[in-house]
């Protein structure tokens, strides 16, 4: 059956988005240590963790590969969003995929803001019987689920954070490439990021072009959609590959 992989790309809100309150909750670490340099230090250190966390971060772009095909979509927030017309021809595509400029059978679809992006997600989502991804049940998945939430925009499945040790409708390839972290943080199966896992069986790493998942914030500031995009691309990409690896030698194993 075909297989939706996907990865998504996150970026901290701006501080002004929350209250006195909010802020005052979201620092309070920093204010207990005992000097104004730990206090900055601290502040910095959790400023850098906003973009991680749903409720102080937005999905700023979704790439999404069928693992059979290899054909795909790339659903991205900039500001030079222009809405399609209706003859021509952007409405189509495989498996419901829009289209507004294509690269490599990749078609990149600028959308106007964080719930339109989300929408489009779900609508491609609901067609898909299984989904593959990368750390997507520790990262992707909830914070998609949550960001939607908060958008009140509709969730068109809701079966990715079931039973952990199915493949079915989620594989997860870091949880499989750990055997579910049998060996904990430190042992023979202790879990590594997706460009070390890439580098070990000889397959392209996405940050080998420069641009990694620290720079996404920069990139966003400065008005570079684009790279975030096809970073976020590279990512899926390199998931499919390291996903067809798993399945051809490690899938079965308990």
């Amino acid at each position: 059956m075909p297989r939706l992989v996907f990865d998504i790309e996150t970026s901290a809100l701006p501080l002004e988005n929350f209250d006195a309150a909010q802020q005052e909750y979201l620092f309070r670490e920093a204010e207990r240590q005992p000097t104004e340099e730990d206090k900055a230090r601290k502040r910095a250190e959790i400023s850098q963790q906003f973009g991680l966390w749903p409720f102080t971060a937005q999905v700023v772009c979704i790439a999404m590969i069928n693992a059979d095909s290899g054909k795909g979509q790339v659903l991205y927030q900039a500001d030079d969003f222009e809405e399609p017309s209706e003859d021509d021809g952007s409405s189509g595509g495989e498996g419901g995929i829009a289209a507004n400029s294509s690269v490599d059978g990749i078609e990149f679809a600028p959308q106007m803001d964080e719930a339109e992006l989300l929408a489009a997600f779900w609508d491609v989502a609901k067609r898909y019987d299984s989904i593959v991804t990368f750390n997507g049940r520790g990262f992707d998945v909830p914070f998609l689920y949550l960001r939607s939430a908060i958008l009140n925009v509709p969730i068109s499945r809701r079966d990715w954070l079931g039973y952990r040790y199915q493949t079915e409708p989620h594989c997860d390839v870091a949880e499989q490439l750990t055997f579910f972290s049998v060996s904990g943080k430190d042992g023979a199966a202790r879990k590594f990021n997706l460009d070390f896992y890439c580098k070990a069986f000889g397959i392209e790493s996405p940050k080998s072009h420069g641009v990694t998942g620290l720079d996404v914030a920069d990139l966003l500031a400065a008005g570079e959609y684009r790279k975030i995009a096809e970073y976020c691309v590279r990512d899926v990409r390199a998931t499919v590959d390291l996903y067809k690896i798993w399945a051809d030698r490690l899938r079965g194993i308990k």
